[in-house]
């Protein structure tokens, strides 16, 4: 059936359909794909269990705030949307607030709505929290992200 013809039956349903869409477009189209070049930190993440794999690249401004983020992501629409979201919702953020944020993210990906917090577009992925297998998909760009900014992923859980 043409998804023009799907109906949503309440606003709920209308969420879950916009955020399914914004997952789509952004596997589909990343804005924030690529490599910085040269980059101040790297960070790989690779699940053998599903095959996601994703490397992300960052720079850093003067106050050593994030400046850019670009990524390289082979796997599942997830993952990839994810990580194309994530790089633009860090930029402009010093390493405290990114550590907050990724609580906040991982907590939503733990708990769904309200788990995390408001979180903007980051919002798409709320209802993983009812398909444990599918958590993963999600949070591997992050881990690549705190990799690649030099933070110790155990600082981020502590803080959730």
């Amino acid at each position: 059936m043409p998804e023009s013809l799907i109906q949503p039956d309440g606003p709920a349903d209308a969420r879950e359909a916009l955020y399914q869409r914004l997952i789509m477009e952004r596997a589909r189209t990343p804005l924030h794909a690529g490599l910085v070049d040269p980059a101040d930190g790297t960070g790989c993440g690779n699940n053998p269990f599903c095959g996601d794999r994703t490397q992300v690249t960052v720079s850093r401004a003067v106050d050593r705030r994030v400046a850019l983020v670009r990524h390289e992501t082979r796997g599942c629409a997830l993952c990839a949307a994810s990580a194309d979201l994530m790089a633009e919702s860090v930029a402009g953020l010093d390493d405290a607030q990114v550590i907050e944020l990724s609580s906040r993210f991982a907590g939503m990906l733990r708990d769904g709505p309200g788990g995390g917090g408001d979180l903007g577009l980051l919002c798409a992925f709320e209802s993983l929290h009812e398909f444990r297998s599918r958590r993963r998909c999600a949070s591997l760009p992050w881990e690549a992200l705190l990799q690649a900014l030099g933070i110790d992923g155990t600082a981020a859980e502590r803080t959730g």
